[in-house]
């Protein structure tokens, strides 16, 4: 199993960035997808954004598509989730997850491996 840490949460205000990564040890993302999802306080965890091992093939939840991006830089061993014109309602714990099978899917069941979270608050 591999290790994720999870950094890069703050407090912004709305129509401000933030970018959030995620990195490995104790083994790489070599053939792992990796996936975003985001709990804020009085709701159930939701699928944010997922990245597979092979190159250009990214999927987003509605609520962040064309505001969020998902890269990964696999010499870092890192996960980046690159979050534009942030909106108070995207304020919540940030968790990555790795799944071993590569399929970047959109449900928590896919994924074996989670950080701990970062939160992320955004002020209106």
């Amino acid at each position: 199993q591999v290790q994720l840490v999870e950094s890069g949460g703050g407090l912004v205000q709305a129509g401000g960035s933030l970018r959030l990564s995620c990195a490995a040890s104790g083994r790489t993302f070599s053939r792992e997808a990796v996936g975003w999802f985001r709990q804020a306080p009085g709701k159930e965890r939701e699928f944010v954004a997922a990245i597979r091992w092979t190159g250009g093939s990214t999927h987003y939840s509605n609520s962040v598509k064309g505001r969020f991006t998902i890269s990964r830089d696999n010499a870092k061993n890192t996960v980046y989730l690159q979050m534009n014109t942030l909106k108070p309602e995207d304020t919540a714990v940030y968790y990555c997850a790795a799944d071993p099978q590569g399929w970047a899917a959109s449900t928590e069941a896919s994924y074996d491996d989670w950080g701990q979270g970062t939160q992320g608050t955004v002020s209106a």
